[in-house]
């Protein structure tokens, strides 16, 4: 498996946990199923560039970030 592919799943995985939601939470905000869902996060399945973007968006990160790229987890700080 690609080494920075393989970085994406981890990362999904903290993202939904740091959230306290359930692989059923964003498998429904994606319109998905759970198992589809599932499978994406635990490497099974292979992530389109597409649902990459949305995870970005829904996770409020960037693409970089999920795969590996970079350590700057929020890309748009919001100013206080």
């Amino acid at each position: 498996m690609n080494e920075v592919i393989s970085v994406i799943f981890p990362a999904i995985r903290a993202l939904r946990e740091d959230r306290d939601w359930t692989q059923q939470q964003v498998a429904d905000m994606l319109y998905l199923n759970r198992r589809t869902y599932s499978a994406y996060e635990n490497g099974v399945n292979v992530i389109t560039p597409e649902l990459l973007i949305q995870l970005a968006a829904l996770y409020q990160t960037s693409v970089d970030y999920l795969l590996g790229l970079t350590s700057v987890k929020d890309p748009y700080p919001r100013k206080s």
